[in-house]
């Protein structure tokens, strides 16, 4: 993989959230992503663009003969067939090679581009939720890092649900982790509550001053007890914008 082409950074950063890159090609990706802010931009734009899908629909179980049909489909011999005339093997010049290469590239993309439309298009029309109930979902990344600690899966008219998608490192003695959002327009941040490391809370969607898109949401290390002046005074651990479904 050349991930200094923007283009072929961006079909592997896809593939790669996909879970479709071969081993070899994945281990590569996941050792540059700490020091290379491109390629997480790139990974976390995808993570973006698909998590939500992957939420829109119930987890199917597979039929269960289907792992015996395909062991046994692996071990039937292949029919032998006649051989064929080989033609003349003829040596590719560089320039023929790096043109097919990127014509390789650019159906990668174009495969992967397609494939996220129309799961995303059957989405909407057959899995979509009644008008009068919206859902958002927020990845919580560390500022520093990028690392997604936390998810908000939002509502309208229900609940506000924080999951933690890692253990979490234990809050230092005296202080406390502080649950905020901030939606479009607001002019101060409204507490939501304590949060325990690791521990998901959930809370009537009434708490919230509003719901929307790209309605802020974060965590912050304060004193023990909560912030005492009502507004974020401690670093921000965890931060994202919502993203409506």
């Amino acid at each position: 993989m050349n991930l200094q082409d923007p283009e072929e950074r961006s079909v592997a950063a896809a593939e790669y959230v996909l879970g479709t890159l071969d081993a070899a090609a994945r281990a590569e990706l996941e050792a540059l992503l700490p020091s290379d802010a491109a390629l997480r931009a790139e990974v976390y734009a995808w993570q973006d663009r698909l998590l939500p899908l992957a939420t829109r629909g119930p987890a199917a179980e597979p039929d269960a003969s289907l792992w015996p049909r395909i062991a046994e489909r692996i071990a039937r011999p292949a029919p032998s067939a006649p051989p064929s005339p080989m033609p003349a093997a003829q040596s590719a010049t560089p320039a023929a090679n790096d043109a097919l290469w990127r014509s390789q590239r650019r159906w990668r993309a174009t495969a992967l581009l397609s494939m996220a439309a129309t799961v995303a298009l059957a989405a909407v029309l057959v899995l979509r939720p009644p008008e009068t109930q919206v859902r958002y979902i927020t990845l919580l990344q560390a500022p520093e890092t990028q690392r997604t600690g936390w998810v908000v899966e939002a509502t309208s008219g229900e609940r506000i649900r924080l999951v933690p998608i890692e253990a979490g490192a234990a809050v230092p003695a005296g202080k406390s982790l502080q649950f905020w959002t901030k939606p479009q327009g607001a002019d101060r941040p409204t507490s939501l509550g304590l949060v325990q490391p690791g521990t998901r809370l959930e809370l009537p969607v009434e708490r919230s001053p509003g719901l929307g898109a790209e309605q802020l949401f974060e965590l912050t290390l304060e004193p023990q007890g909560g912030s005492p002046t009502g507004l974020p005074t401690g670093p921000i651990l965890f931060v994202g914008r919502s993203v409506r479904l």
